[in-house]
């Protein structure tokens, strides 16, 4: 206990390893649908969807280690939807690209994202935002993860006259939703220790009585080989030869960028890691442990890993140090065996965490100053941007270029920092780039 105490500084943090346990095992909970939706989604790249399963375990592991030790953040890594639906639908089979370049357009890419990281440039971008877009950025994750959760839960589903409408309540998904979201408040009211958890465990045996979550056949099963995939990534660099690939590289770097600085930047808030100048202390080993993380996932052979917003979930119960991304490490390795157990945890089950963890990020909205409208309208735009427009790194852009516009507007040009001027080309190329059809 002592030496856990001395290596994540946990009565520093205020926490204890019972809390991290907790905390980490809500966070595996909510995130371990990446088990299998990961490999789904590489597998239409014609990727092994056993070998896709493994390395997906695997290397969320080893992300979650390199978090943990390195920079001491509750946060879990783990190959990111956003990520791996751009590698597989757009690159794969909308560029008529085989997965082994792929991959290596993505370490590529994660060498590079190694570059900027020990040069220092994106801690000095993170820590160059103002307090109000920190805040915003939290809360616009809060609102994405919940709208996430929704549609998980099948509460919100699509619509093809108004894009987005109220599910069916003649679809049993939804009751299941309703009985762990109704639940989970309760017990969050109430003040009920590990009540997110509570409220996913009791929610997974409410639909298994229900018979609408199958009892798993088997307990234990043997882990498939990573042999399909591991390696083919570092002997297909030389296939990076042309501008579309280089432009693939680029995407990758822009997205991945964007994405796991928006989400770092809310986890670190939600967590309480800002100090009082508005600058996060260790960010700069956070950035470093999710570069070296996009590395070992791309030559195991998945799409870029990046920070989990399920991580909002442990945090959310008292998760404070590494030590939470060491135990969700842990529990990844040992879901290999256990794999057919997780099939009574679907994503109807884990929706209402997501929902109850976006309205706790969205009370960062009271920090903003909204009687400033020049500071009110880019917070905004970040904030229904990422819901809107279903991406964090999208969300981040639009406030990103709104905040240098409304300053200057306000004659406020001297508060904005030289950084957030840079910021304000680089975005509009990032939009050029990855919206351009």
């Amino acid at each position: 206990m002592d030496t856990l105490n001395r290596v994540f500084h946990l009565e520093d943090a205020h926490t204890t390893v019972k809390r991290e346990l907790i905390a980490a095992l809500t966070t595996f909970v909510s995130l371990s649908y990446i088990l299998f939706v990961n490999p789904n989604i590489l597998h239409a790249a014609g990727i092994d969807k056993g070998a896709a399963f493994t390395v997906t375990a695997v290397a969320t592991a080893v992300g979650c280690f390199l978090m943990g030790f390195i920079a001491n953040y509750p946060v879990a890594l783990a190959p990111t939807l956003g990520s791996a639906a751009f590698f597989a639908y757009n690159v794969v089979i909308g560029m008529h690209i085989n997965w082994q370049t792929a991959l290596a357009a993505v370490l590529v890419a994660s060498f590079l994202f190694i570059l900027i990281t020990v040069l220092k440039l994106r801690e000095m971008v993170v820590n160059a935002i103002p307090a109000d877009m920190k805040y915003a950025i939290s809360a616009g994750i809060g609102l994405f993860i919940a709208f996430i959760g929704l549609q998980n839960g099948k509460l919100i589903v699509n619509n093809s006259s108004s894009l987005v409408g109220l599910g069916s309540f003649n679809n049993s998904q939804v009751w299941i939703t309703l009985f762990g979201l109704v639940l989970t408040i309760i017990l969050m009211a109430a003040r009920v220790p590990g009540s997110i958890f509570i409220g996913m465990i009791v929610t997974a045996i409410f639909g298994i009585i229900i018979g609408q979550i199958p009892m798993p056949h088997n307990i234990i099963s043997g882990a498939p080989s990573m042999a399909p995939t591991f390696g083919h990534a570092a002997f297909h660099i030389a296939d990076i030869n042309t501008p579309q690939l280089f432009m693939v590289v680029l995407t990758f770097l822009l997205v991945t960028f964007f994405d796991t600085a928006g989400t770092l930047i809310g986890m670190s808030q939600q967590a309480g890691m800002v100090d009082k100048n508005g600058k996060i202390p260790g960010i700069g080993r956070a950035f470093l442990s999710d570069s070296l993380a996009m590395v070992e996932g791309a030559l195991m052979g998945t799409a870029p890993l990046g920070t989990s917003v399920e991580s909002s979930a442990g945090i959310a119960m008292g998760g404070r140090t590494g030590l939470t991304a060491i135990f969700v490490g842990i529990f990844f390795l040992i879901s290999m065996i256990f794999s057919p157990l997780l099939a009574v945890i679907p994503t109807t089950v884990t929706a209402p965490a997501l929902v109850i963890v976006g309205v706790l990020m969205a009370g960062n909205l009271k920090y903003i100053n909204w009687d400033h409208f020049e500071v009110a309208l880019p917070a905004f735009l970040t904030v229904v941007g990422m819901s809107l427009t279903y991406s964090i790194s999208d969300g981040l852009a639009l406030g990103m270029i709104a905040y240098p516009i409304t300053m200057i507007a306000a004659r406020r040009h001297k508060e904005v920092s030289p950084m957030m001027y840079v910021l304000f080309f680089i975005f509009i190329i990032f939009f050029l780039i990855t919206n351009m059809k």
